[in-house]
């Protein structure tokens, strides 16, 4: 059986990037599927006020409505669903995951965001930086368009 963990932060994106990669896999093989949550962070405004009851209880009304939509894809080839949130070190979190499961290929589908650095899921994942140079450059792009129309 193959193990694969997966990262998923947006339902839809998510399934935009597993369904090449289900149809690519045929019926034959099977595969355990750990899917592990990653909710969005509260604001510092938002926390402040909330108890941390309320907090956890959020996370998982969250993670059920990801997980409500990415389970069906994936156990639609009969293939085993498994079901985390994630915690802080996601690094840790992949090492504790594949000790438990055995070895797994992991695929981060997580949806990039515009000005923010996504917390690697291994070890040895390179960390994209986009840093001001990724801010001058949509800016000069979006100037570019801007000018051509």
């Amino acid at each position: 059986m193959d193990n694969i963990i997966v990262y998923v932060d947006d339902a839809a994106y998510g399934q935009q990037l597993l369904q090449p990669m289900l149809q690519g896999m045929g019926s034959g093989a099977t595969a355990r599927w750990i899917v592990v949550g990653c909710p969005p962070r509260m604001t510092r405004h938002m926390s402040k006020w909330l108890a941390l009851s309320a907090r956890d209880s959020w996370r998982d009304k969250w993670a059920q409505r990801v997980f409500s939509q990415l389970t069906p894809l994936l156990a639609s080839n009969g293939d085993q669903v498994n079901t985390c949130l994630a915690k802080a070190d996601l690094p840790s979190q992949t090492e504790s995951l594949i000790k438990q499961h055995g070895v797994a290929r992991v695929l981060d589908a997580r949806r990039p965001k515009f000005g923010e650095n996504l917390q690697p899921v291994t070890a040895t994942q390179a960390q994209e930086r986009q840093g001001a140079m990724g801010y001058f450059a949509a800016i000069a792009s979006a100037g570019l368009l801007v000018a051509t129309d």
